[in-house]
């Protein structure tokens, strides 16, 4: 029986060390073959333009680097919130992150969002691809995360059960935002009720009626569907929100100058891809939204500019005066 039992315990420990060997030579891919990996999370659905621009960006590694280098990629939250995901990329426990909650380790790089500070994709386009896109970004540096490129994240809009026709029909309404200071501010501003919550939450939150109301790009509203829980699509185009795609600086200094170019140029070209399908596919994501039954109002945004002017006195005093005119004055000239 005692000799069984010893052949039972060794056959459990070899069978263990046979899974660890598994684990470690299946998961230290780059150890065995030679290879880079790089692990980008995101957190859009598949079939968001996000997800299309990050594997547009493995395509790009994969192909300039002849194999070299493989990037896998996590869409969907699948890794966590994106507030969690930028956390693991400042430990290097993922190399690369496409998200908009960088505002947790610095504020400045949020400045961009201030309300109505853009009047066209081409206008903010220019000034991410600029030196203060780069300036704003640098800090980041100080928590790990380098800023390699500016996706898209488009112009947000506000979906509801009523219409949105000016501030005053905000009003009271209990409508979801990011845990952005910067967007909490300007609904606050609007009058309405500003309700944090992490994206993936929202679908039901909106269904449950824990809210009354959300704010997206339309790229997100459509991908989302929320069109089936939500009647009207008023165009506010009250923020510009850009899309930062970070790298573990740590990783990165593990990098050869090489493999780092290959990361950079391929993050620039992708970006390109992101806004030209985003803005050109624009207006037919509105069309079939109203196909599907929403409402489109185009809002009076003239009024919105107006009462989105306190947010502007509060960010002087937060990102500073001299920084924040700096940059409307070059928004201003590349009208």
């Amino acid at each position: 029986m005692k000799t069984l039992q010893k052949i039972m315990i060794m056959l459990t420990i070899g069978l263990a060390f046979s899974i660890l060997v598994v684990f470690f030579t299946t998961s230290n891919v780059a150890g065995s073959n030679n290879e880079t990996v790089i692990r980008f999370g995101h957190g859009a659905a598949e079939s968001n333009e996000r997800h299309l621009a990050v594997m547009k960006f493995k395509e790009l590694v994969e192909e300039k680097s002849q194999g070299k280098m493989k990037v896998q990629v996590y869409p969907n939250e699948q890794l966590g919130s994106e507030a969690e995901m930028i956390e693991s990329v400042t430990f290097n426990d993922l190399q690369m992150v496409a998200a908009s909650a960088f505002s947790q380790y610095d504020q400045r790089i949020s400045v961009f969002e201030l309300p109505y500070l853009f009047d066209s994709y081409e206008q903010a386009w220019s000034i991410l691809d600029s030196d203060i896109g780069q300036q704003v970004a640098k800090p980041l540096l100080e928590d790990g995360l380098r800023v390699v490129a500016y996706f898209e994240n488009g112009f947000r809009h506000v979906t509801s059960n009523k219409p949105i026709e000016e501030p005053e029909d905000l009003g009271g309404l209990k409508i979801r935002t990011p845990e952005f200071p910067l967007s909490i501010s300007t609904f606050k501003a609007f009058g309405s009720n500003p309700t944090p919550m992490a994206f993936g939450e929202l679908y039901m939150a909106l269904q449950q009626g824990t809210v009354d109301a959300q704010e997206n790009p339309i790229a997100n509203t459509y991908a989302s569907k929320f069109n089936e829980i939500q009647d009207y699509l008023n165009l506010t185009g009250h923020q510009y929100m850009p899309l930062p795609v970070a790298i573990s600086e740590e990783f990165w200094q593990t990098l050869t100058p090489e493999e780092q170019e290959i990361i950079k140029s391929s993050a620039s070209e992708a970006a390109t891809f992101h806004r030209d399908i985003l803005r050109d596919n624009e207006e037919k994501m509105i069309s079939e939204l109203q196909d599907a039954g929403m409402t489109v109002i185009q809002p009076d945004r003239d009024k919105f500019r107006e009462k989105a002017e306190a947010v502007y006195d509060a960010y002087k005093n937060r990102f500073g005066e001299e920084f924040v005119n700096s940059l409307l004055k070059e928004v201003e000239q590349n009208q």
